[in-house]
């Protein structure tokens, strides 16, 4: 694997914990790991593990009035959890950009998809001029593999197929080249071919943009096809981590290899 060393996103000890009951429940548990540049790292574990609401940390979406997080999350040598909300939001789709399992529910109906697709040029590029916004829309929604991409610009969510609109979102979430993807579950309810396809475009991004990928999903099937290593979750703790292939060829933990014999295998 060629790629740089460079620790880009460092995670000490996250915890999360929900005050919205009498007892406060720790959904993520003492959560530590790093990201380098131009890596793929999988997070895995059944719902519940902690892997979305660890994600959503990262990305600086969690509402803070009803739960308690503490720990780092360093990025570009900034804590995102105690940093001013200025400064995290000059990275959130920016620097550090998400994309969500459900595109229906992420994109606004109202909106022409070339609007949503320039959003983050409008917030944090205001140096660009309209038509460069436009010209980097059109490029981005060709690179993402949207044919007709001067047409589809102009319509609307609605008249697009499930996995159109999932690359209309990877073009959204990238067209301002982060240097952090964050795809939490991005092929849930496609189709096989139209997921194969998603995820060829994910390890696309990540060699020529270069950009590096926190990939989270239940299905780990697609993380030992994308993923250059793996972290598995379980009751908000990781309890098993390392390069993918070692980790599927050589699982040490019970739960770890549950997880893998339960994937479905094709008898032909």
């Amino acid at each position: 694997m060629d790629r740089k060393e460079e620790v880009i996103l460092e995670v000490n000890h996250l915890t999360i914990e929900f005050h919205d009951h009498d007892t406060p429940e720790r959904v993520v548990d003492d959560v530590n790991f790093v990201l380098h540049k131009q890596e793929i790292l999988g997070i895995v574990g059944e719902s519940g593990s902690g892997k979305s609401m660890s994600a959503l940390a990262i990305a600086g979406l969690l509402k803070r009035h009803a739960l308690s997080l503490s720990g780092e999350i360093l990025f570009d040598g900034t804590d995102l959890l105690t940093c001013d909300r200025e400064r995290l939001r000059s990275y959130q789709g920016d620097e550090i950009s998400m994309i969500f399992q459900e595109p229906m529910t992420s994109l606004n109906p109202l909106q022409r998809i070339g609007h949503q697709m320039e959003e983050c040029l409008r917030i944090h590029h205001k140096e660009m001029t309209k038509k460069e916004r436009y010209d980097r829309a059109i490029r981005t929604m060709t690179a993402v593999g949207l044919d007709d991409a001067e047409k589809l610009y102009r319509m609307y969510p609605h008249e697009l197929s499930g996995g159109m609109r999932q690359r209309v979102m990877i073009g959204a979430a990238t067209i301002a080249r982060p240097k952090i993807l964050i795809a939490d579950e991005p092929t849930t309810a496609l189709d096989v071919t139209i997921q194969a396809q998603i995820i060829a475009l994910l390890r696309k991004v990540n060699v020529k943009r270069e950009t590096a990928i926190l990939f989270i999903s239940h299905d780990l099937s697609l993380v030992r096809q994308l993923c250059h290593k793996v972290i598995v979750m379980q009751k908000g703790r990781i309890v098993e981590s390392g390069i993918t292939e070692e980790v599927f060829e050589h699982p040490e933990q019970p739960y770890t290899q549950a997880l893998i014999e339960a994937i479905p295998k094709v008898e032909l």
